[in-house]
């Protein structure tokens, strides 16, 4: 009696998603002849017709539909089991733990972490977002193996002694987050000037984490309101209520009713840097999520 095989269900799944026995067999570089072949298998298997004719092609019975949404689920399977196996000959598996300030977890780090995944699936990456000074007291601890800490003007001056840190260029820098129906929100870049009259959306993190006034340069802001968490922040911005200072490392990461603005402003200039740090003695997890993070930048800036 005839089995279904996987190159009988990846044919058939071809010809229902191209509409025909010739697309399929060109998109698989095969033989028209060798698709019929593989489709009266599967028919054979199943024990019922997969397709029925019309005028511009084939569509799968009922049948067929009964086995298409089945062998998606089982290739798909497949297909993660081989990228499980890859994983482990490569012998990047097991558990990795990183560390992330809010900026840089809100899109970059998560970024790099499903782009991790896609190259070392056997390998399980968590990711814990807190400020620099306690990412650096459980990196020391040995609770987290890569952290993504703000290093510069205004944030503590940390011991990175026996640690390995390495600065990531981002391509932007600080910005301003308004709602998308302001003024200002057709422009993808304004002065500084044109943010003097603005009010302010404000917050305080925690001891340790970046600081976000209003624009650094502005004198005598007006601010309007104060919010811890980003969220807070930027759901005020999206509200109308005001602007918000945001790192471009963020700027993707705004939600719906929110657009990031670059802002020229000669007299400024960013004295603060996003770094990877991690143990002399990094595990290879650890080296291939530095390598991802690397890989995101180049990415992010293009």
């Amino acid at each position: 009696m005839p089995e279904l095989t996987l190159t009988g269900l990846r044919v058939t799944l071809e010809v229902a998603q191209r509409g025909s026995f010739t697309a399929a067999a060109e998109a698989l570089g095969y033989t028209q002849s060798a698709v019929s072949r593989q489709v009266i298998a599967t028919e054979a298997a199943v024990g019922a017709p997969l397709f029925e004719r019309h005028a511009r092609g084939v569509r799968p019975t009922p049948s067929g539909e009964a086995l298409l949404r089945h062998a998606r689920h089982m290739l798909a399977h497949v297909e993660a089991a081989g990228l499980e196996i890859a994983g482990l000959r490569d012998r990047i598996a097991g558990r990795l733990a990183v560390g992330a300030y809010p900026t840089a977890a809100a899109a970059l780090v998560p970024r790099a972490i499903a782009r991790l995944h896609t190259a070392h699936p056997a390998l399980t990456v968590s990711l814990w977002e807190a400020g620099s000074p306690a990412q650096l007291r459980r990196l020391r601890a040995g609770r987290i193996e890569v952290a993504v800490a703000a290093v510069g003007e205004g944030l503590p001056d940390y011991d990175f002694t026996g640690l390995r840190v390495e600065v990531l260029r981002t391509g932007r820098g600080l910005g301003v987050a308004v709602a998308e129906d302001h003024p200002l929100a057709s422009r993808e870049e304004v002065h500084v000037d044109d943010l003097a009259r603005e009010a302010w959306i404000v917050g305080a993190g925690h001891e340790g984490d970046p600081q976000f006034g209003a624009w650094p340069t502005l004198q005598a802001p007006r601010v309007a309101h104060e919010a811890r968490g980003w969220q807070t922040r930027l759901g005020l911005v999206a509200a109308g209520l005001g602007v918000s200072v945001l790192p471009g490392l963020a700027a993707d990461s705004v939600p719906r009713g929110v657009k990031w603005l670059r802002v020229e402003d000669p007299a400024f200039v960013l004295k603060r840097e996003t770094v990877m740090v991690t143990a002399d003695d990094a595990s290879p997890g650890a080296r291939t999520m530095l390598q991802a993070l690397r890989d995101e930048i180049t990415a992010f800036a293009e």
